[in-house]
């Protein structure tokens, strides 16, 4: 009887550690596979950002080293849904909800190596957005203020932001600047007013530079560049855009 006893414990045992055994080899065949999938991630969209940047960027005569080597860092499919993240390296702009959008590649790119930059500015942005813009940015400057007028865009774009320490937001009608931390020596407007803000002008230094597209809603837009020097404002067309319109309501 002790010899049967005995007998089922040992079963007992050995099925246990069977079952222990095919437990921890299923674990490890889902980390396994997890694993894949990420790395097949990550190298898939390094792939399509490395594309970009080759066949949309460069090719077609940005040089700036320093904005070339941001794009490829820059993880663009994460500031758009999870339905447009294969999308996100594509040649033309996304919604982003709230009628807006997230500005096509190519014009981030001319749009940031147009103000000019050394790595030691402060920067202003009107038009958050996605917040793309913005962390491209980041990885270049030495401070960025964005400003963002739509509640929803400003606290989804929040939330991605807050990974960048170097990035200060705000939800609040940016046709009027951000006095409180103005001037600034670099200034960025991600869509399109009727005319030049007076109010940026105002906040931008001796010396600075601002990036705006002007015009109606439609075609017949036109991208700026104004430079400030001793008082003057010099402005020089960059080349015809289409934006968005810059909205002055809060929603």
């Amino acid at each position: 009887m002790v010899k049967k006893i005995k007998k089922n414990q040992i079963i007992f045992t050995a099925t246990i550690l069977i079952m222990i055994v095919v437990s921890l080899t299923n674990i490890s065949l889902i980390s396994c596979k997890n694993i894949e999938k990420n790395t097949y991630e990550i190298d898939k969209y390094t792939e399509l950002r490395n594309n970009m940047v080759d066949y949309q960027i460069t090719a077609r005569g940005i040089t700036d080293k320093k904005v070339i080597e941001t794009m490829r860092k820059v993880p663009r499919h994460e500031f758009v849904d999870q339905y447009l993240k294969d999308s996100a390296y594509a040649d033309r702009p996304l919604s982003i909800g709230m009628g807006q959008t997230i500005s096509q590649p190519y014009i981030v790119a001319l749009m940031t190596e147009s103000l000019e930059l050394t790595g030691n500015e402060r920067v202003l942005e009107i038009g958050t957005g996605s917040g793309y813009q913005a962390a491209v940015l980041s990885e270049i400057v030495k401070e960025v203020y964005t400003v963002e007028i739509i509640t929803y865009l400003h606290q989804k774009s929040n939330k991605i932001l807050s990974s960048y320490s170097n990035v200060a937001t705000s939800n609040h009608d940016g046709y009027y600047g951000w006095e409180e931390y103005a001037p600034f020596d670099r200034i960025i407007v991600t869509a399109a007013p009727d005319h030049i803000p007076q109010p940026l002008v105002e906040q931008l230094t001796d010396e600075g530079i601002m990036v705006l597209p002007v015009g109606p809603p439609g075609w017949n837009q036109v991208l700026w560049k104004l430079e400030k020097k001793d008082g003057k404002v010099i402005t020089t067309k960059i080349t015809d855009v289409v934006f968005v319109p810059l909205t002055r309501e809060i929603k």
